[in-house]
This record gives C-alpha cells, sequence and structure tokens, in this order.
C-alpha cells in the first residue's frame, strides 16, 4: 500500500467519522425551529467555546496564513492574528453577550431579526439579507477551494496512471483531483448540517477544533524538525529560521499606515452571521465568560505555528506547482516532513479547521433565508415548524451547490478573499454597534450606512480586480513617497459617517419602542455581562 493510500484512507475514515457525528447528533434533536437552528440554547462554555473558536478559525487561518507568511513575511501575524486575539473578545463581550440577552427576551434566531425589531424596518432586513450573502461567499469560497488543495496535495501519487486522475503538473499526478476533493468535503459539510442541525454543528466544530489544535503543534514540531535538522526543537527553529528569506523576517513593504489599518480587520467577528447564530445558542450568560477569556490564547495557538512554517519554506526548494500556489504550502510540508500514517493524520486536522467553518456558514444562509426572506414573504403562520425546518434545509443544498460552483471558476488566494470578506463585515460592526448602544440610531441611518458600505466595498473590490491583485490598497502621496492603508478604513469610516450623519437629521426612534432594548432601569454596562446566579437571570428574562 502506498504513502498516497495510507493517506486518502485516513482522511475517508475522518470524513465518515463526521458524517456518524451528524447522523448520531440528529438522534437528540426534535422537529423545531428553536432546536434545529439554535440547539433549544443548551450550549454550555466548553462547547460554546470549542464551536465559536473553530468557526472563526478557517482555511484563512491555517492555509492562508502559511501561504501568505511565504509570500509575504512573518509580518502577517502582527496584521491579522495580534490584533484579532484582543478584538475578537471584546467583540465577544460587547456584542455576543448583549444580542444573546435581546435573543433569549425575544426570541430571535439572526441578527437580521434583532436589527430589524431594533429599528421598526422591516424593509432593513430585506437589504440586510443580500448584503450578508454576498459578503459571505469569499468566505465560503475559502472553505471549499481550501479543503480541494488539501486533498489534492496529500492524495498526489494514490492513483498513477489513472487518466482521471491524471494531473498536468508531475507532482500532483494521480492524486485526487481538486475538484472532486471540494465536492467530498461539500456533501460531508452538508451531510451533518442536514441531519443534525445546529447541535450537530456544534459538536463536529468541537471536534474539529480539538483536532486541528492539536495536531497542528505535532505538525509544527515535524515540520521544524524536517526543514532545521537540528538537536532539539529549539535549535531546529533556529536553523530553519536562518535558512529563510531575510525579508521575510521584518515588517517589509509594509508602511505603518497600512500595518496600522488591518487592526480593523478583526472588527468584523461582530457581525459574521454564523457567529452571532452560535452566540445565540449559549446556555445562559455566563457560557461566555470561558470563551472570552481562552480565545486570544487559542488564536496564538494556531497562528503562531503557521506563520512560522511559511516563513520557514521560503528557505527551502518548493516544486513551481506549490511555489506559485500559496494555498499548497502547509499541505506539501506536511506531504514532506511527516510519516504517511501522521500526515493522514494531519490532513484530516487541516480539514477539520476549513470544515469547522463551512458548516456554521451553510446553516447561517438556511436560516437567514427561511425567518429573514422567505417567511416574511410567504407569511410566517403558513407553514408549521417541521415545515420551515425543510425550507432551511432546502435552501442549504443550494448554498452547497453554488459555493461549488464557484469554487471551480479559477484560482485565488484564501488569504485575500478572506481579507476582502471581511473589509466589507468589519464595515457594517458600526451599525451593529450603534443598534445596541445608542439609542438616537435610525432606521434611514442603518439602511444609509449598509448602502454606502455595499457602493464602497463593490468598488474597491473591483479595482482590485475581484481580489487576483493581492497587494491592492488605497494609496496616496505624503511628501515625497507613496503612503498606503487597506480598503477596511474606507468601508468602516464610510459606514460611520453615512450612519451618524443620516440618524441625526431624521427624526428620532418612538420612545416607548427604544425602551424595549434600553430600558432606563438597567444600565448598559451592568446588562453586557451579568453576575448573576442561574435562577436569577431566569428571572431577569
Amino acid at each position: 500500500m502506498s504513502d498516497a493510500i495510507v493517506r486518502l484512507l485516513i482522511i475517508v475514515g475522518y470524513l465518515l467519522t463526521l458524517i456518524g457525528l451528524g447522523l448520531f447528533s440528529a438522534r437528540f434533536g426534535r422537529a423545531t425551529n428553536r432546536d434545529y437552528l439554535l440547539a433549544s440554547h443548551s450550549i454550555g462554555p466548553v462547547l460554546l467555546l470549542l464551536s465559536i473558536f473553530g468557526t472563526t478559525m478557517t482555511a484563512f487561518a491555517m492555509l492562508g496564513s502559511t501561504g501568505e507568511a511565504f509570500t509575504r513575511g512573518i509580518v502577517i501575524y502582527g496584521l491579522m492574528a495580534s490584533a484579532s486575539g484582543v478584538l475578537h473578545s471584546f467583540c465577544i463581550f460587547l456584542i455576543g453577550v448583549r444580542l444573546w440577552k435581546w435573543g433569549r427576551r425575544y426570541g430571535y434566531t439572526t441578527q437580521i431579526q434583532f436589527l430589524r425589531d431594533r429599528l421598526a424596518s422591516p424593509a432593513l432586513g430585506f437589504v440586510l439579507f443580500p448584503t450578508l450573502v454576498l459578503l459571505i461567499i469569499p468566505y465560503l469560497l475559502i472553505g471549499v477551494i481550501g479543503s480541494g488543495v488539501a486533498i489534492e496535495t496529500m492524495t498526489a501519487g494514490a492513483f498513477p496512471g489513472w487518466s482521471i486522475f491524471h494531473n498536468d503538473s508531475p507532482q500532483l499526478d494521480g492524486a485526487v483531483p481538486r475538484w472532486l476533493g471540494s465536492l467530498a468535503a461539500c456533501g460531508v459539510v452538508l451531510t451533518y448540517v442536514f441531519m443534525g442541525g445546529m447541535r450537530g454543528t456544534a459538536w463536529a466544530n468541537a471536534l474539529q477544533t480539538l483536532l486541528f489544535m492539536s495536531l497542528g503543534i505535532v505538525t509544527f514540531v515535524m515540520v521544524a524538525r524536517g526543514i532545521g535538522g537540528g538537536d532539539s526543537i529549539w535549535a531546529s527553529m533556529s536553523q530553519a529560521s536562518q535558512q529563510a528569506n531575510p525579508d521575510l523576517l521584518t515588517r517589509g513593504t509594509f508602511s505603518k499606515w497600512e500595518f496600522c489599518s488591518y487592526l480593523l480587520i478583526p472588527l468584523s467577528l461582530g457581525m459574521f452571521p454564523h457567529l452571532v447564530q452560535h452566540w445565540l445558542t449559549a446556555r445562559n450568560a455566563r457560557a461566555f465568560k470561558l470563551p472570552i477569556v481562552c480565545h486570544p490564547i487559542f488564536i496564538l495557538i494556531v497562528w503562531v505555528p503557521c506563520v512560522f512554517m511559511g516563513v520557514w519554506a521560503s528557505g527551502i526548494s518548493l516544486p513551481n506547482s506549490v511555489s506559485n500556489d500559496p494555498n499548497a504550502v502547509l499541505p506539501f510540508l506536511v506531504q514532506q516532513y511527516a510519516t504517511p500514517l501522521v500526515a493522514g493524520l494531519l490532513t484530516a486536522g487541516l480539514l477539520a479547521a476549513i470544515m469547522s467553518s463551512l458548516d456554521s456558514q451553510f446553516l447561517c444562509l438556511g436560516t437567514m433565508f427561511t425567518h429573514d426572506l422567505f417567511l416574511p414573504l410567504a407569511g410566517r403562520s403558513r407553514f408549521s415548524e417541521t415545515a420551515q425546518v425543510w425550507i432551511a434545509r432546502a435552501f442549504i443544498v443550494v448554498v452547497v451547490a453554488v459555493a461549488y460552483v464557484l469554487s471551480l471558476q479559477g484560482f485565488r488566494s484564501v488569504f485575500v478573499l478572506g481579507v476582502w470578506s471581511f473589509t466589507g463585515f468589519a464595515g457594517l460592526f458600526p451599525i451593529m454597534f450603534a443598534a445596541l448602544y445608542w439609542r438616537r440610531l435610525t432606521a434611514a441611518g442603518a439602511l444609509a450606512g449598509t448602502l454606502t458600505m455595499i457602493g464602497a466595498w463593490l468598488f474597491l473590490f473591483a479595482r482590485s480586480d475581484w481580489g487576483n491583485n493581492r497587494k491592492f490598497a488605497i494609496e496616496w502621496m505624503w511628501g515625497d513617497h507613496v503612503e498606503r492603508m487597506n480598503p477596511v478604513v474606507i468601508t468602516v469610516l464610510a459606514t460611520t459617517l453615512s450612519m451618524v450623519f443620516t440618524s441625526l437629521f431624521t427624526r428620532p426612534p418612538a420612545a416607548d419602542h427604544v425602551a424595549m432594548f434600553f430600558p432606563q432601569s438597567i444600565q448598559p454596562e451592568k446588562s453586557v455581562f451579568p453576575m448573576v446566579s442561574a435562577s436569577q437571570e431566569g428571572n431577569q428574562l
């Protein structure tokens, strides 16, 4: 049995395990909206931590960060991970807990429902739905493309001489083709989301988070020893760093303006629809404590090894098929420096990181379509809860099919696609923050901010040749040199100004309606993270 076949069998076994987990979780579910979409608000602190972190760590965090570090250097950690460690917890604390509170009180399953009710504007929901779908499409493609790349790279040589597995690149000949690997991953995710809903998704995310974090550390150690060749792990790391391209060990071509502008990217977490849905599954407010404290630590554990491995890869000889495709750098390193058994397990861990986001994204799109578009237009009373669950499932199938077809349209860097997706979501962050903390926000202001963000994002994304220009930035002359800035600054600033000025020049919302969300007897800062007993919390709700 060849090494590639061993790796392939382990990958297949892992995918079958996920299907089994989805079928098993379905036995505990009930055919109700609240159970299928929110697991009946039963998720405790440990499962909430693992599901939230697994959802945020995509192919962007592993394939993308390694590939981008190989291309642009160690600065990638400072651009994305260091700020994310702090700002992600900031978003969970200030956005997640407060959204959970109103979600439990008024029965929300999506952020659109909250914003529509908070601003008493059904029209806002019909604008936000296509906006969020537009922004999540690049995010979906990260996972679909990444899974195909990982499976193709790790199964190279599995079927030599088979015409169906022929590849123009000699290094990938005999591999499971990228289109088939992506199809398999989409099919597996669709199966356990279709059957298990949010409960199956949360369980799968927990398993996958534990898997990719533990195996990621093993990968780091093996790659460091393989490239560095030292007597100890520290000696190997030192030797691997000395062999790397020295230009990749500094901030490189990033100016201070451009570096600092990336600090706004992590604010996107506050508007991820799939993450909001996970927040709403929490059993109580205390369940958020563990994610807030541990999320930065988990980011450190995942991102540091991936960025270092990307930089070290610059010091070794890589095939053209890998050096020209940054997404393939990490799978190649795993293939080169691990035994077949370990490489198969490590690939399973890599797929775990990729698929732990795909499932939540598919489920949230089905939820938003059902509750924010279809039922408001068709009439909620016409459909039973069982029928509503099947409507969500049907749309999930459509979303998976569309995402798969789009992934076949050509190569894109998963890191660049991720940054553009996050740029749009970060642009919407001021609207969510204002809805939770600013009484004077009006529906017209939120609508103006949303439309402004869409226009700015589409214009800038088009200027970047739809992500093909990997180094696109806003440029201007500063004295005798050119300064650069990430487009996220434009989307956030444009949204904020449009929202604030429109709200101030339009009629304030009705006082009795605002009081539903800002009762005078409850101070906002005290309700964000209530330190109460379970009985007291139940009475407040």
